[in-house]
């Protein structure tokens, strides 16, 4: 997606981590538990940890530049 970082290093991997959504949105993690505390972000987790589908956040995306 045209304006938001590639994941260094990673192909295409399906489910992307706190800090690899971080990077992709090109904020900072801190932001990233903001919007997970908000129930902003579509997320589910593993244990204690949150994980991301990458499809769901580029729909999330999409989602966010259309009403915003």
């Amino acid at each position: 997606m045209k304006g938001f970082a590639p994941i260094p290093g990673k192909g295409e991997s399906p489910v992307l981590t706190v800090r690899e959504v971080a990077q992709y949105l090109r904020v900072h993690p801190t932001t990233v538990y903001r919007l997970l505390k908000g129930h902003k972000l579509p997320a589910f987790q593993v244990g204690s940890d949150w994980r991301f589908n990458r499809e769901e956040i580029r729909r999330w995306i999409m989602n966010q530049q259309r009403s915003g």
